[in-house]
């Protein structure tokens, strides 16, 4: 089946490799679309499964928030979920029952995922999980072993690629037979991203940078087979995780004229380096980054690198966030705005990617009726439609597909930072698509081993 979708190429790679180191407006019941919202709980609304009465609803969600990356790099999604239920309980519950959320923090650890997943699935008896954020899921067996959904989770790792039961923000159209990753191992990426720069800039030098670390070097080959299928010359280079050397690196972009930028670097890595092209003279037409670093905070991370911070372009499978022209955009803004104002100069791409999961979680216990079972929101999860969480999603589904060949359909969203808004307030990200589910192209699917 050819579905258009985005095709989050390598997500787990790129994730990891960028985690190296280290007065609101109340939200109507129109806001949410008619089948997430009652208005009352019936009398009747039955104990009908592991985590359901009459009038409770128990989710949970598991975040690395503790761990040694820092508060704010996996705690997006967290946020924008406990907003999406918050904003969902004020509007009446789900078919009258009030959501209650259990949250867990893992430390970054395996170990604490694992003792996150019992005890919200043994102690709290949570129905579901959501909007997960994890360092290290070794807790997915164990989640898809008790058949408990876990929806809308992102995929740092590559276990929403294996499991049956785990649904990642994404999609995926593997076997998931929890046996083995992907297709016996392999997993594919697409290369809609090159495509787009390729056209959009009239680009064909690239560069990617990574650092002398596994993961790092194991996405930047990814992102280079990617641009040399779409006919970039390519020029890599390596930095030191410990010492690394910027100023050679922009020497040597410099030297190879290169136009557009890709990287597989942390944040601190990503601002250093922005801060020697930016001595060193050297003019990009695109500074690329992907949705782990879609963040509000970007006039305060590349304060140092105004001309590197001027080119700077995300992509993802998601809406922007600051694009409130999207109904479903807006409702997110508002909630995030009335449960967390403090929020205001931190919000992400994670953030609003937390909200669609919670959303669609929603959606799933919602077709259920007034007796929600797993299973009957694992068969919402399952259909062959495609899901877009309400517009904040690429149409995407969980429908099992043999091995990828050929080409496929695939789209995305882009967004350009920008340091001033037409009316003078403060930087953004400004939406360079007319919109992600027409931005499309058919490209080849290339086979990686994660």
């Amino acid at each position: 089946m050819q579905l258009i979708r985005c095709r989050a190429a390598a997500a787990g790679l790129a994730a990891a490799a960028l985690l190296l180191a280290g007065c609101g407006t109340r939200l109507p019941a129109r806001d949410f679309a008619a089948p997430t919202v009652g208005a009352s709980a019936g009398a009747g609304n039955p104990a009908s499964d592991t985590g359901v009465t009459s009038s409770q609803l128990r989710i949970g969600i598991i975040t690395s928030l503790t761990s040694p990356l820092g508060t704010e790099v996996l705690s997006g999604p967290r946020y924008g979920a406990l907003a999406f239920f918050q904003a969902l309980n004020a509007a009446g519950g789900l078919h009258g029952r009030t959501v209650q959320v259990f949250t867990c923090d893992d430390g970054g650890s395996g170990i604490g995922n694992q003792n996150c997943a019992h005890q919200l699935i043994d102690q709290d008896q949570v129905f579901a999980l959501t909007a997960g954020s994890s360092l290290d899921y070794a807790g997915a067996p164990y989640v898809s072993g008790k058949a408990v959904p876990d929806v809308g989770g992102q995929p740092i790792g590559t276990e929403y690629d294996r499991y049956p039961h785990l649904y990642g923000i994404y999609g995926s159209n593997a076997p998931r037979d929890g046996r083995s990753v992907g297709w016996d191992g392999t997993l594919y990426q697409s290369t809609e991203v090159y495509r787009f720069f390729k056209q959009r800039l009239n680009a064909d030098r690239a560069a990617v940078v990574a650092y002398n670390q596994a993961d790092s070097l194991s996405y930047a080959r990814q992102v280079a087979q990617g641009l040399a299928a779409e006919g970039y010359h390519v020029l890599t280079r390596t930095l030191d995780l410990a010492l690394p050397a910027f100023q050679d690196v922009a020497t040597a972009l410099a030297a190879d004229h290169t136009q557009v930028l890709f990287d597989a670097l942390d944040t601190r890595g990503n601002t250093g380096l922005c801060q020697a092209l930016d001595a060193a003279g050297v003019h990009l037409a695109a500074k690329v980054t992907n949705v782990q670093n879609w963040v509000q905070t970007v006039s305060r991370d590349y304060q140092s690198a105004p001309g590197c911070r001027s080119v700077l372009w995300a992509t993802s499978a998601s809406r922007n966030y600051a694009d409130t022209s999207y109904p479903a955009v807006s409702a997110f803004r508002a909630a995030m705005h009335r449960y967390y104002p403090d929020r205001e100069p931190l919000l992400s791409a994670w953030e609003l990617e937390g909200w669609a999961a919670a959303q669609w979680l929603t959606d799933a216990i919602a077709s259920c009726g007034a007796a929600p079972t797993r299973a009957c929101a694992e068969r919402f999860m399952n259909r062959p439609q495609t899901y877009d969480a309400h517009g904040l999603l690429i149409p995407t589904d969980f429908t099992p597909e043999p091995r990828p060949s050929g080409l496929t359909r695939a789209c995305l969203n882009a967004a350009r930072w920008q340091d001033t808004t037409p009316g003078g307030g403060p930087g953004t990200w400004v939406t360079q698509v007319p919109d992600m589910d027409t931005n499309c192209f058919d490209v080849p699917q290339l086979a990686y081993q994660p």
